[in-house]
């Protein structure tokens, strides 16, 4: 049997019916939709032993309203791969981008950093500080842009500890849908950690010029009124900001130059504009 049959099993054995449909996503997960039913194969660095505490600190009580709870709290297993089963949401529309979430997303990370770490499972470290080092690793070639890219990601400062919060990891407007309210998804990165890594992407866009200051403003305004606490007390949020936006970028890029070029194409627009973010980190 393979994976797909396995998870649309799944997917049926937790109520999920009709036709089985795949989810596009990054490349080593497969996400299966079964009616009101998700399924998650994870990546194969996603073992169950490093997923199950992040599991079972969404289905905690401490972050209900913040995060999607799982149908089932404990991690499955199919084709080898770590398995999680969801209910399903409605994601952000790509068709109308002017109503994305923004602000609503900016509360619920306030609200999710807010969590004191004694009312959820001991988690391990926020993935979000290694994607870059791995986005980085995965680019094979050598040529200017690819060398750019490296040499942006070894220009990166050390990063000025800060007391650990729970921290979503791999924030972005794909990681929210809507079930009566919208919620925050994805455990593979969920952690202890400094949560402006949480701020991270939208940071990095709007430093790219590939986020309209409005918008960026409107998430930021309404991250800072709910209490949020990644950038501390200091009136400048740059001084948080700075070193995980520049990952960030770095991790950007490195994604855009591998999927170029295993999809045998240029570079595109926004993607230059991440390249020539990296090639101002070089030069600053």
């Amino acid at each position: 049997m393979g994976l797909e049959a396995e998870l649309a099993g799944i997917a049926k054995a937790y109520g999920g019916t009709g036709e089985p449909v795949l989810h596009p996503t990054r490349t080593d997960v497969v996400v299966l939709r079964m009616g009101e039913v998700v399924v998650k194969a994870h990546s194969a660095r996603d073992d169950a032993e490093s997923l199950r505490p992040r599991l079972r600190a969404a289905a905690s009580a401490a972050v209900s309203g913040v995060m999607l709870a799982p149908l089932e709290p404990e991690v499955l297993a199919a084709g080898g791969r770590a398995v999680t089963v969801w209910p399903a949401g409605r994601p952000v529309s790509h068709d109308d981008p002017g109503s994305a979430p923004w602000e609503e997303g900016a509360r619920l990370l306030a609200r999710l950093h807010a969590v004191p770490l004694t009312l959820v499972p001991a988690l391990p470290p926020a993935g979000g500080p290694a994607r870059a080092a791995r986005a980085v690793g995965r680019m094979t070639g050598d040529g200017p842009v690819e060398e750019l890219v490296r040499r942006a990601f070894k220009e990166l400062p050390e990063a000025v500890p800060v007391p650990g919060l729970l921290t979503h990891g791999d924030w972005h407007l794909g990681q929210l849908v809507h079930r009566d309210r919208w919620l925050l998804i994805d455990v593979d990165d969920l952690g202890v950690g400094d949560p402006a890594w949480d701020l991270a992407r939208p940071a990095a866009w709007y430093a790219a010029g590939l986020l309209e200051p409005a918008v960026w403003e409107r998430f930021l305004g309404a991250y800072l009124a709910s209490g949020g606490p990644a950038l501390g007390q200091g009136d400048d949020p740059w001084a948080r900001l700075d070193l995980p936006a520049r990952a960030l970028t770095v991790q950007l890029a490195a994604v855009a130059v591998v999927n170029a070029e295993s999809e045998g194409r240029e570079l595109d627009e926004v993607e230059h504009s991440l390249i020539e973010s990296c090639n101002r980190i070089v030069r600053a």
